[in-house]
C-alpha cells in the first residue's frame, strides 16, 4: 500500500514528491507550514537515527505500545487532524531549504541501512518493530503530509 522506504525505485518517488515543494506550498489542512511540515517529518528520523529524544518512561511506553503503535505503524493511512505527540510538534518557524535537504538526507540513510537493519530494531516508543512496520512509520506519515500539501 504504502511505498518501500527500503526499495530505490521507491524512494526515488518520495523524494520527487518532496522536490515538488516550495517554500511558499499551502497546506490542505492543518496548522502548520511547510517548513515546519519538513521539521516535524524529520522528528521521527531524529528518534531512530539520533540520542536526540530521550527513551519515554515505563509506563509511558506501555501506553504507547497499547493505544498508539498500531495506529502509527498499523497497515492504515493516518487521518487528517489527528492528536500530534508533543514532541513532534514544530511551533517555531523553520527554513525550508535546511529541513528539506535533512529529510532527503534521513530518507537515503533508512534506505541505505536497509530492510535487514530495521528487522527486530528497537523502536524508541513501541519496542521492537519488524522492517515492514519500520516501512508503515516512515512512509505513511511522508505519504499522510505530502498529501495535506497537495503533492
Amino acid at each position: 500500500m504504502f511505498k518501500d522506504i527500503f526499495n530505490p525505485e521507491d524512494v526515488d518517488s518520495i523524494i520527487d514528491r518532496i522536490n515538488k515543494l516550495t517554500a511558499s506550498t499551502i497546506p490542505q489542512w492543518g496548522k502548520m507550514n511547510v517548513g515546519q511540515m519538513l521539521a516535524h517529518l524529520n522528528v521521527a528520523y531524529d528518534m531512530d537515527l539520533t540520542d536526540k529524544y530521550p527513551k519515554p518512561g515505563f509506563f509511558s511506553r506501555l501506553m504507547l505500545k497499547l493505544f498508539v503503535k498500531n495506529i502509527v505503524v498499523g497497515p492504515k493511512p493516518y487521518k487528517k487532524n489527528n492528536p500530534t505527540a508533543p514532541a513532534f510538534k514544530i511551533v517555531d518557524e523553520r527554513d525550508f531549504h535546511d529541513e528539506k535537504s535533512k529529510l532527503i538526507e534521513n530518507i537515503h540513510r533508512v534506505k541505505d541501512l536497509g530492510r535487514s537493519h530495521y528487522d527486530g530494531k528497537e523502536s524508541l516508543s513501541f519496542g521492537k518493530l519488524s522492517a515492514d512496520e519500520y516501512n508503515n512509520l516512515f512512509s505513511k506519515h511522508l505519504d499522510h503530509h505530502l498529501t495535506q500539501f497537495g503533492v
